[in-house]
């Protein structure tokens, strides 16, 4: 697929999550930004969408405040999701996460509010909570929306399986430089040498058995996307 239709197939899948995300009773709205930290991971073919936002606004400034803003021990992951199941598939223990140091807030919000919400990546549009964050300190998920929060991020980093997966922050940074832009779009940006992780296609789909059934009519439409 050429960059075009990655992004396309990007939007299919937000629009699937989108209506998935109608049917739960959640106190998440717009403007509620307890989960908002610089914690975010996602994948470029995300950080390409954004960024092309961000400058169809005419917004480039956002860029600079993203480097201000980020935190020195900011969290990198050190795999993505299809790689994590690869892991498990293979028998083998998950790397150890860096989650130490002050996760400070998401380098974009502004009075609690996201300036990219509209095209915000997939770890944050499946962030909803049953009850309200700031009381609890923690985002109460039930395990079904987390099971389709994993199974969508396994497709969006399949789609993207070229690419790289990071830190929101890292990737809009390096993708404020049009020459980065262009080499990820044909296909040749470093990962390791960004700071970033190469992404997987998907070696098999994590689902419980007790969810497989309910999911199946969002998998039928997921096989719909031409990818």
């Amino acid at each position: 697929m050429n960059i075009e239709q990655k992004v396309a197939a990007l939007q299919a899948l937000y629009r699937i999550e989108e209506a998935f995300g109608k049917s739960l009773d959640t106190v998440c709205r717009e403007g509620c930004a307890c989960c908002c930290t610089a914690r975010v991971a996602m994948t470029t073919l995300e950080g390409y969408h954004i960024t092309a936002y961000i400058k169809r606004r005419g917004e480039d400034a956002r860029f600079a405040q993203i480097r201000k803003r980020m935190t020195a021990k900011r969290f990198r992951p050190r795999t993505t999701t299809n790689g994590l199941v690869e892991i498990c598939l293979a028998g083998g223990d998950p790397p150890a996460e860096a989650l130490e140091g002050d996760a400070g807030t998401c380098p974009l919000l502004e009075e609690s509010r996201c300036p990219v919400y509209p095209v915000r990546p997939l770890a944050c549009r499946t962030m909803r909570s049953r009850t309200d964050c700031a009381a609890t300190g923690f985002a109460d998920m039930d395990d079904f929306s987390i099971t389709v929060s994993t199974v969508l991020m396994q497709y969006v980093e399949h789609i993207d399986a070229g690419g790289c997966s990071g830190n929101f922050a890292d990737i809009l940074a390096l993708f404020a430089s049009e020459a980065n832009r262009s080499f990820y779009a044909q296909g040749g940006l470093p990962c390791t040498a960004n700071g970033l992780v190469n992404n997987r296609p998907i070696p098999a789909l994590m689902i419980p058995p007790e969810h497989r059934q309910r999911i199946q009519p969002m998998l039928e439409q997921i096989a719909r996307i031409r990818v």
